[in-house]
């Protein structure tokens, strides 16, 4: 059984999720892939966009604080490896911050971008940060 992030309840990762885990801890290394960035504020999706193609997403809920809660990123494989999650994320929490506002990172890929981006932390709610950290296992 799976949660909203389309982990396990036992803390193990999806192979997609693993791939994407495996991305973003190795991100420094990883060119990005040029794309744009697009805030579909009524879906609730920040979208990796190439020409008319959306290649990746990371949804999200406006709660009543402002703070955005951050759900599952995702990539269509045919763009993994290529920094597009690590770049997503970090374009993401960049327009966060640049709002003034905080998140809850119930996605575990943006919470190990955070763990291995400290210059990021500040921007997790204190009173709701989302899933602890925790290890995830890869499946």
């Amino acid at each position: 059984m799976t949660d909203a992030t389309g982990s396990s309840r036992d803390g193990t990762l999806s192979p997609e999720q693993s791939a994407l885990i495996d991305e973003v801890i190795d991100g420094p290394h990883t060119p990005a892939f040029d794309f744009d960035l697009v805030n579909d504020d009524k879906a609730g999706v920040y979208e990796a966009v190439v020409g008319d193609k959306a290649i990746g997403g990371l949804p999200y809920d406006v709660v009543a604080d402002g703070r955005l809660v951050l759900f599952a990123t995702s990539v269509f494989p045919e763009f993994r490896k290529q920094g597009v999650a690590t770049e997503l994320i970090r374009r993401v929490l960049d327009d966060v911050r640049a709002r003034g506002r905080t998140v809850t990172a119930v996605c575990p890929i943006v919470r190990t971008f955070i763990e291995h981006n400290p210059g990021y932390a500040d921007l997790i709610n204190s009173e709701h940060p989302g899933a602890a950290m925790r290890s995830y296992r890869r499946s």
